[in-house]
């Protein structure tokens, strides 16, 4: 213990006599820092050799990309499954069935009439690009416990959930292709109307898209309606909900209301040309193909 006391007065005693710390006095402990060699070339002292690049020098890091050496690599690994045809895939634009209440509550869309893409673009709320592949919407389960209203709507992609829900409510949901060409009308009819040219006629779906809108399941437009009106009851069955029977219901003719697999627009045939200036439907007898047709039958 004396020992210990000693050492402490000791280190006192330098404490006193020590200057106060301050930045100008602070210094590294001895032999913590090591002198850099001395070069030993012509250029060895200056540090602006091809290993020692000076600050106002540009430094030879490589691009975004160019990690793998002079070719990106993307341009080295080309091959990717996964990201195959990425560009190519048909998109559809997420609609809940809780946005879907809150237009029809607000009046933004009329629940007395039939819903297709064309009603949903003309609430001014959603929008459709055709050009960046988007192909129609689809309408998702979220909201489907406060979904209380009963429609006919027309959609191009639906789960099972959303189906049963609105079908619950006694209403009929179908599920439609619709072609780029078709889509640029249905998107803008305002603007397409202008242009002064007729109605497009819907083409088919392509081979990828057949299967879905044949099948009853899906309530496809291409769907036979007994596999329809036989799967709506094994759909009630199965979520445990009593199926109403639309053939009573007041509204049974807007709930049948269905278009031609052909057609675009309720009410508005193809080939038919609007003219909104002067507030004229111009009726053709069919597209030149038909026309053609027609005239070799009656020869």
């Amino acid at each position: 213990m004396a020992h210990l006391r000693e050492t402490a007065d000791i280190a006192l005693k330098m404490l006193r006599t020590l200057p106060r710390v301050q930045l100008s006095n602070i210094r590294p402990n001895p032999n913590s820092k090591k002198s850099p060699k001395r070069g030993r070339a012509q250029h060895g002292g200056d540090k602006h050799g091809a290993g020692n690049k000076g600050s106002g020098q540009r430094q030879n890091y490589m691009r975004l990309g160019y990690e793998t050496g002079n070719n990106p690599f993307y341009l080295r690994f080309p091959y990717e499954p996964y990201y195959k045809g990425h560009h190519m895939r048909r998109q559809y634009p997420p609609i809940s069935l809780l946005q879907l209440q809150v237009l029809l509550d607000t009046n933004r869309i009329d629940g007395s009439q039939p819903i297709d893409l064309t009603t949903l673009c003309n609430t001014g709320l959603l929008q459709l690009q055709p050009a960046s592949m988007e192909y129609g919407f689809q309408l998702t389960d979220e909201g489907i416990d406060r979904f209380k209203a009963k429609i006919c709507i027309e959609v191009q992609h639906a789960k099972e959930s959303v189906i049963a829900a609105i079908e619950r409510n006694g209403g009929v949901i179908r599920t439609a292709y619709y072609d780029p060409r078709s889509l640029q009308a249905m998107a803008n009819p305002q603007k397409w109307f202008e242009k002064g040219v007729p109605i497009p006629k819907r083409q088919l779906p392509p081979k990828d898209a057949i299967e879905y809108y044949i099948s009853a399941k899906n309530r496809g437009y291409l769907a036979d309606p007994e596999e329809i009106s036989k799967d709506r009851l094994v759909l009630a069955q199965k979520y445990g909900y009593e199926l109403p029977r639309i053939e009573d219901d007041a509204d049974y003719e807007m709930l049948i209301s269905q278009k031609d697999p052909q057609q675009i627009f309720y009410g508005l045939e193809p080939g038919w040309v609007i003219g909104l200036k002067d507030k004229i439907i111009v009726k053709s007898k069919g597209f030149p193909d038909e026309q053609t047709k027609n005239a070799e039958s009656k020869k």
